[in-house]
């Protein structure tokens, strides 16, 4: 792999793109320029803009399918650092290390991402998708995002109410050509070392408090990791249960009246005794459970006879057991739709991007 080191920038072509992902599948990209300056990012992005090159853009690899043919184009890495607390306002540098900075924010004592332990992947992305789990979501503390505006080729501060927050999405994932994000501001809590109060009726109960309470910080913390590892939501290189992009998924929203639909093919299937799960998801909707249909609709723990199966500790995983291609991934992840789709008349939406391929 020819490379060379340029000003600022580096730069590598014919670049495999598979290990700068937590599915460890793609292949390689045409060139891949690693930015650590806000500086550098907008003189790459503004280059590909100007030459008309295709851009990928990399933080984590954590939410990314690329295909096996890979990336035509420049794909940047962001690399950038910057980690600034002052009182409660937290900003973050897009290339931060999520995890690093959720324990950062525990340790000074203050809440509000605490449940949003174990996350793998880099700040820069937890707007784009407005991150959340164990009851959060960034969008609740978020109070600005920087980002490069490829269309005015401006940096621009977009205020919470402009970045049109909701469940999994955001301003920026529905223009993905458009925004590059730099910083992220937050606004966090000070509540004495305790964290926010818990959303989610899991985390209480492995606390063994109520929903509502608060507890330690640091506690919070350390039972949503152990939460996420037994899910094998937790980066470990050993166990291919975590060469995933965590939920493939999102949970379905739905109306009222394709929810009452929902209900009966539930009835018909597996008895009038059974009720899916339910959550108020805004007036008229109702969000159910990605992970219940699956499992459901039959594909349990550790589905799959190929190297890439169900994870055998989450039925919302979809895993590399170490050889798949993305094609093996996109074949399971098919047949899990097509099986949810014939059995409960829902159609399954992936969560991570995809990258010239599709479902």
């Amino acid at each position: 792999m020819p490379s060379r080191t340029l000003e600022p920038v580096q730069e590598l072509h014919d670049a495999p793109l598979a290990p700068l992902t937590t599915f460890r599948l793609g292949g390689p990209a045409t060139r891949l320029i690693t930015a650590t300056t806000d500086d550098e990012v907008i003189a790459v992005v503004r280059e590909a803009d100007e030459t008309g090159t295709p851009l990928l853009l990399i933080g984590g690899g954590s939410n990314l399918v690329i295909g096996d043919k890979g990336f035509e184009g420049t794909a940047l890495v962001i690399a950038t650092k910057g980690y600034s607390l002052d009182g409660t306002r937290l900003e973050l540098a897009a290339g931060e290390v999520w995890t690093d900075a959720v324990a950062r924010t525990v340790e000074a004592g203050l809440a509000g991402i605490e449940c949003l332990a174990g996350i793998p992947g880099s700040a820069g992305a937890t707007p784009i998708q407005n991150v959340g789990a164990y009851g959060q979501e960034v969008s609740s503390t978020i109070t600005e995002v920087v980002a490069y505006d490829r269309r005015t080729g401006e940096t621009v501060t977009l205020a919470n109410e402009d970045c049109a927050f909701s469940y999994r999405h955001s301003r920026f994932k529905s223009d993905p050509e458009r925004y590059v994000v730099l910083r992220v501001r937050f606004s966090l809590e000070d509540a004495g070392g305790l964290s926010a109060p818990l959303r989610y009726a899991e985390t209480a109960r492995a606390l063994g408090v109520e929903a509502g309470d608060r507890v330690p910080l640091a506690s919070a913390r350390d039972t949503v990791l152990k939460l996420r590892a037994g899910k094998g939501m937790v980066l470990d290189p050993e166990d291919h249960d975590t060469w995933s992009a965590g939920s493939f998924f999102t949970n379905p929203i739905l109306t009222d009246t394709d929810f009452a639909t929902f209900r009966a093919r539930v009835r018909d299937r597996l008895g009038d005794g059974v009720e899916p799960p339910a959550y108020p998801a805004g007036e008229g909707r109702t969000k159910t459970s990605a992970a219940w249909l699956i499992d459901k609709a039959g594909f349990t723990k550790g589905y799959g006879d190929g190297p890439a199966r169900i994870s055998t500790k989450h039925t919302l995983a979809l895993t590399n057991r170490g050889s798949a291609t993305t094609e093996d991934l996109l074949a399971l992840a098919r047949e899990v739709v097509s099986g949810v789709r014939e059995a409960f008349g829902i159609t399954l939406v992936n969560e991570p991007v995809t990258v010239g391929v599709s479902l």
